[in-house]
């Protein structure tokens, strides 16, 4: 990735008109950055109805859209008026982040391996740190009105390579890589339309909230960066273990996984490398001291293609600053900000005073009622395979009532969606099988083990037992009563020595609620049974790089008519 290229004089003109609030603009737009992404591997979003064409108004009247954004800001200092002609602006980021350097130093071999490392991959070093640009001032500048030390800024370095978008095998998300819980518990809001765990600026924010608290926890920096990559209880316990032992308790001394073992290091040679790049043979891009990208504020729903269009960037370039969002629209009640660069900031209010058309042509949809994907496609007029695609609903599923869906805006859909829904969208799907029903069998003439009648149904040896309050090795009685539960439409012999019957779906008899058989009323199970992996609650939407992930779509429990657990 080329690093991020100095501002133009046009685009800073036409920027403080744009900060002045002028009714109009008449300075021609400048043109986006330019800048690529670097290629991560992340699932592209479905294809999406192209957004309407920027075009002059036919009449003098300012159109609606004109209110659709307010003025950029630099989100770290809303209060702090632009100065486009500030000396300070042009100075050199790096000097900056190296006088905030606050740490001990540590010197051992794990970190002489990773300079090594580094300084033998240029490549590698000139992507990563070209795209750390993007974010660096924004990270230095929090550091610093918190008055920590600016080591701290490098850290996304070691965990994402500062890709905003990266995904681990273990499901920790963003540019500082949060797992789902802690990001929940640093208020990073994972739903349907977006996971802040991968949003630039709440996710920076939570970050160095989380490593303030483990610092003030342990007092010590390299301890505090342990338990960020570790967990905090493990390191207490590593610290006790030491204190029994009457062993020192730093981070050198620690027993601990090779990965946080190196976790330190890896960050050490990084530093190294920025203080004194040429020692390494490497040449760090050149960064100026000034914000890479602005605040916009959002007022009305939006598609983010015609955002990206509107601001004169790629959608790559668009993901690059706003990467949070799961859909292809962004919703104001739900992402009241996008990022843009300085010269696109002022392109995209530039157009978007001039645009006509609808801003969204998607929206949120609440399903009344629990239906199948193609009922509820029918009723929101789009095909079953778009509802399925753009909505990851997997195959063999129907859809629970409360569930929100994305759908096409319409007559009858017209308004933003609602501040509830943005922030609590969620998909509750059950597994799409026929209704049971209760079958009372009668023993063959030698009886039937619990094993015999279970592996003849498909179903489990203790599901049979729970059924009829039995246990798992019992052996049924000659002529005595068994129950089983089956789909309505599979046939079943009613003898259960008989050697021809129809299995009917273990999945589905695995679902079943046994608690209480409906009809008598006879209770059957003094249990529980055993759950199936489809009958068990769980989350299956897929995320960007298409494995499963916990992006707010749950799997409820399959229910009976029959039975209820």
């Amino acid at each position: 990735m080329t690093p991020p290229q100095p501002r133009k004089a046009q685009g800073l003109i036409a920027l403080a008109a744009s900060l002045l609030l002028t009714a109009c603009a008449t300075t021609a737009p400048p043109s986006g950055n330019g800048n690529s992404a670097a290629t991560d591997a992340t699932t592209p979003a479905p294809t999406l109805p192209a957004p309407q064409a920027v075009s002059a108004p036919s009449t003098p009247a300012q159109p609606p859209a004109a209110e659709a954004a307010g003025t950029p800001v630099d989100p770290l200092r809303p209060e702090v008026k632009i100065d486009i002609n500030d000396e300070a602006s042009r100075a050199d980021l790096w000097v900056r982040v190296r006088n905030g350097f606050g740490m001990p130093d540590i010197d051992t071999d794990h970190v002489r391996v990773h300079e090594q490392w580094y300084a033998t991959r240029p490549d590698y070093v000139e992507r990563m740190t070209s795209r750390g640009g993007r974010y660096l001032f924004h990270i230095t500048e929090e550091l610093q009105k918190r008055g920590m030390p600016t080591e701290l800024a490098l850290l996304p370095f070691i965990e994402s390579a500062f890709n905003p978008k990266a995904m681990s095998v273990a499901k920790a998300s963003g540019m500082w890589q949060f797992m789902p819980a802690t990001g929940r518990d640093f208020e990073l809001r994972q739903n349907l339309f977006r996971d802040d765990r991968r949003d630039v600026l709440a996710s920076t924010r939570a970050a160095l909230d989380y490593l303030e608290r483990l610092h003030n926890m342990f007092g010590d920096w390299h301890l505090a960066l342990a338990a960020y990559n570790w967990g905090e209880g493990n390191v207490q316990r590593a610290i006790a273990r030491n204190e029994k032992a009457g062993l020192p308790t730093d981070y050198l001394s620690l027993r601990m996984p090779d990965e946080t073992r190196n976790y330190v290091p890896k960050l050490q040679a990084v530093k190294n490398i920025v203080s004194r790049p040429a020692d390494f043979a490497l040449k760090l891009p050149a960064l100026e001291n000034h914000p890479y990208f602005l605040s916009v504020p959002i007022e009305r729903d939006m598609d983010v293609a015609l955002a990206a269009k509107l601001a004169g960037m790629s959608a790559s370039d668009f993901a690059d600053l706003n990467p949070q969002m799961n859909k292809p629209v962004i919703l104001a009640s739900g992402t009241p900000q996008i990022l843009l660069p300085y010269d696109n900031a002022n392109a995209f209010l530039h157009n978007l005073r001039r645009h006509e058309g609808p801003l969204a042509t998607w929206t949120a949809w609440v399903v009344p009622k629990t239906m199948k994907p193609a009922d509820a496609a029918q009723q929101v007029g789009m095909s079953e395979a778009d509802l399925r695609e753009i909505n990851r609903i997997p195959p063999r599923m129907v859809v629970k009532a409360g569930s929100t869906l994305l759908v096409p805006r319409s007559p009858q859909r017209q308004s933003d969606v609602p501040v509830h829904v943005a922030d609590n969208a969620a998909m509750l799907l059950a597994p799409d099988v026929p209704p049971l029903r209760r079958v009372a069998l009668k023993a063959g003439k030698k009886g039937e083990t619990v094993a015999a009648v279970a592996k003849r149904y498909g179903v489990s040896a203790s599901q049979v037992a729970q059924w009829n309050d039995v246990g798992s090795g019992a052996r049924f009685k000659p002529g005595s009563q068994i129950v089983v539960y089956v789909p309505n439409q599979a046939p079943v012999t009613r003898t259960a020595s008989a050697a021809k019957t129809v299995k009917p779906s273990s999945k589905a008899i695995a679902a079943v609620v046994t608690r209480q058989v409906k009809g008598g009323g006879k209770q059957v199970a003094k249990a529980a049974p055993v759950r199936s992996k489809t009958a068990k609650s769980t989350r299956v939407a897929k995320s960007d790089n298409g494995s499963k992930s916990r992006n707010g779509v749950k799997v409820a429990e399959a229910t009976s008519s029959t039975a209820r657990r």
